[in-house]
Formats: structure tokens, sequence, C-alpha cells
């Protein structure tokens, strides 16, 4: 099959267009013929090499998200699965565990995700659990597919689960132009509440109205949190979505009404944030971490997709030798949703 893979970590010059063996899939699995696959900040992250985070073994397939459709079946998968269109819950545990069982399987002490840990999507085909398949909403295609798991994933963990959003309170989300942030504002939107955006430029600050954002900031003309006093009349806002990192940290925290709660999901600046703890104590603020989220929560978003009341936001399509572009494109930071890449012409 066909795949790009990293050969070393660096940047995107590192990727490479190449043959490779396809996988089998093991018991309980199934393989996938993907037809699209987005990418993230998990991708760049992992090109680059975190420091302190172990690397998977190189050549390394990236790519956490994909749809397409079942190719095959491993012992004690259904049979049936066979030719069901799909997109991929890009997480999953040992399935065993008490975490697991319980429904909580980030918290599982051999949580993956696809792309990051273990081989990723950027091929003709990758190997899942069976339970990791989501069917495609009737009508959707491929590309728009694979723009879904991880970041409403993520999203709806950090404003539903973690965040309790609820009617009539006031979510500030910041860099609605990325995967997380265009999820998070349709999300806040669609339990009622008041979305207050963040982006650079007036492009996407118009993007992110169209996505349903009640007022937008541009963060890179005025401290964040004095346009957040100001639309507010000083109240601060009920959450904050976070996931900027180093560069917004302090004006995130500053945005929070008293009692309020920031939801953080990464650090795309960088991972140290400033912080005055006195201001936390204080104000009484919560500051809550979240990573991903359960297969319950995906299958619990998804009829809201296939309503269209949530909608996944592509801002570009590259072939899939074209990579490289395409992580460029990503790292420009002038992307407005989710980069894909698409693998119908590849040839077999």
């Amino acid at each position: 099959m066909k795949a790009v893979r990293m050969h070393a970590h660096g940047g995107p010059e590192v990727l490479r267009f190449e043959e490779v063996p396809a996988p089998e899939p093991g018991p309980g699995e199934v393989l996938v013929r993907v037809h699209a696959a987005s990418l993230s900040h998990l991708d760049i992250w992992s090109r680059a090499g975190l420091p302190g985070h172990a690397s998977p073994p190189l050549p390394h397939i990236l790519g956490n998200d994909a749809a397409g459709e079942v190719a095959a079946v491993g012992v004690g998968a259904p049979e049936e699965l066979v030719g069901r269109r799909v997109l991929l819950n890009p997480g999953y545990g040992c399935g065993r565990c008490g975490e697991c069982l319980g429904g909580r399987e980030t918290f599982c002490q051999q949580y993956r995700i696809l792309g990051y840990e273990t081989p990723g999507t950027h091929a003709e085909y990758v190997k899942v659990p069976a339970e990791n398949l989501v069917t495609v909403p009737e009508g959707m295609d491929y590309v728009d597919a694979s723009a879904i798991g991880l970041v409403f994933l993520s999203a709806w963990h950090m404003l539903v689960t973690l965040g309790g959003v609820a009617p009539g309170q006031t979510v500030l989300v910041l860099g609605a132009g990325s995967g997380v942030g265009s999820a998070a504002v349709q999300i806040a939107k669609l339990y009622g509440a008041r979305v207050i955006a963040t982006a650079s430029g007036a492009a996407k600050l118009k993007q992110a109205r169209a996505l349903g954002a009640d007022e937008t900031i541009d963060h890179s003309a005025r401290p964040i949190h004095l346009e957040v006093r100001r639309l507010t009349k000083r109240r601060g806002v009920d959450i904050v979505v976070e996931h900027i990192g180093q560069a917004t940290w302090p004006e995130s925290l500053r945005s929070l009404m008293p009692g309020g709660r920031l939801v953080t999901c990464g650090a795309t600046t960088g991972p140290f944030g400033e912080t005055d703890i006195r201001y936390i104590f204080s104000r009484q603020l919560q500051v809550l971490g979240s990573y991903m989220g359960s297969r319950a929560e995906l299958h619990a978003l998804m009829p809201h997709v296939a309503s269209g009341a949530l909608r996944p936001v592509v801002d570009r399509v590259f072939p899939l030798v074209e990579a490289v572009e395409a992580h460029r494109r990503l790292e420009s930071r002038s992307h407005f949703g989710k980069v894909v890449v698409a693998l119908d012409d590849v040839d077999a």
C-alpha cells in the first residue's frame, strides 16, 4: 500500500510518500480502506518530536482521523462490517481494565491514539479495534467524515462533560479557526450558550460568526481579556476553551468570571503558562485538563452531526502525495478548520 511515513523527527521534509506493507487485522480488529484522513496538531508534534515523550518506532505513519470503508475483519470481529462506510474514533484503551469497562478509557494505562503511539491513518489502509468504528452519516462524504473524530470528541468532552455548558452561559473559544475551536463554537451554540470567539484577521472572524459565534475578538489587535470585559460588561465568561497554551494562558484566566472554568486540551504555542496562583484561589476558578474523550461521548454527539446541527469544517484538501504541503498549511496557521489528505486517487 501507499503511505506517508516520517523517517526522522523534523520539519515537513522528513515525510516520504512510499510503498509499505499493508497491516493485517488481529483478533477483534478491522482493516479500513482509507478514503480521506485529516491532520491535527498531534501530527505536527509527533513529527517534530516532543521532549519527554517516547517516540514510536521509526519510520512511522502519522494521522489520527480517517474515514473509509471496512475492507476486512480479524478473528472475532463481525463479518457484516465489511463494506460499511465508517469514520474512526482515534483513541482506544485495553478494553479490559476498570477504567475502560467504566467508560473512562482515556484513563487506561494503555490508552493510545492512532498516529501518535501507533501507526496512523495517512495510508491506504489502517487497522483499528472494531469498537472504534462509527457509521458515516447518510449523505456525508468521506472528506467531511474524516474531519469529525478527534476535534469534535475533544471539544464535546471539554464543554459538555467537563465544562457543564448550559443555556445562558457565556463561552470564550480561543482559536476559532482551529479544528477544536471550530467544533467548540458549534457545540456551545448547540447548548444555548453565548459564544465569544477569537481568531486573527477579518476573514477568520467572519467565518467564526458564520459558525454561530455571537461576538468575535481579533486576538492579534488587543488583549483578549479587555475585550471580554467590554463584551460582558465586566462580568467575564463562564467557560474558556483553551488549547493555545503559553501565548494566551494569562489572558484566558483573566477572562473568567469568579467561579469560572478554564478547560484546556492543548498548548500549540508552548507548554508553560504564566499563572498568578492568588488569582486562581481568590476568584475560585477551576482549571480542568481534558484529553480526548470516550467512545460513548463520540456516539452521543454523532446524532447532532447527522442532523446537521454540528458540521465538520474543512479548510483544504490535498492528495496524499502532497502531505508535505498539507503539513505546511497546518503549521502556517492560515487555515480555518481541518486540513485533509485524500486517498481516492492513490493507485491500489
